[in-house]
């Protein structure tokens, strides 16, 4: 760790993006008092949708072990939507040999 981030610092502090506890988030459909996080996947333009699915997985360890369970859902939900819209987009993706198991 860094001098400038102490070691008992909350996830809010350590994560200078942190926007607060959704603790009225439902889980499931996102919506926190009646409005949904987050641009529509569909409404993204190609570069967006890469930009918010890399920004998601630069976040996820951090999400994953620190943050609140409702900010947790959200993240889960967010990472569901975008992956979904960039696989209804790209359906016939390249696939990396390298990236292969034999069978």
């Amino acid at each position: 760790m860094t001098e400038s981030v102490r070691r008992d610092a909350s996830p809010e502090q350590r994560m200078p993006e942190w926007d607060g506890d959704h603790a009225r988030t439902d889980p499931v459909s996102g919506d926190v008092d009646g409005e949904l996080l987050g641009v529509d996947p569909a409404e993204l333009g190609d570069e967006d949708l890469i930009r918010e699915m890399h920004s998601l997985h630069r976040t996820r360890l951090d999400t994953l072990r620190h943050a609140t369970d409702s900010a947790l859902a959200n993240h889960l939900r967010r990472t569901a939507e975008l992956e979904t819209e960039y696989l209804a987009r790209h359906p016939g993706r390249e696939v990396d040999p390298s990236r292969l198991r034999d069978a």
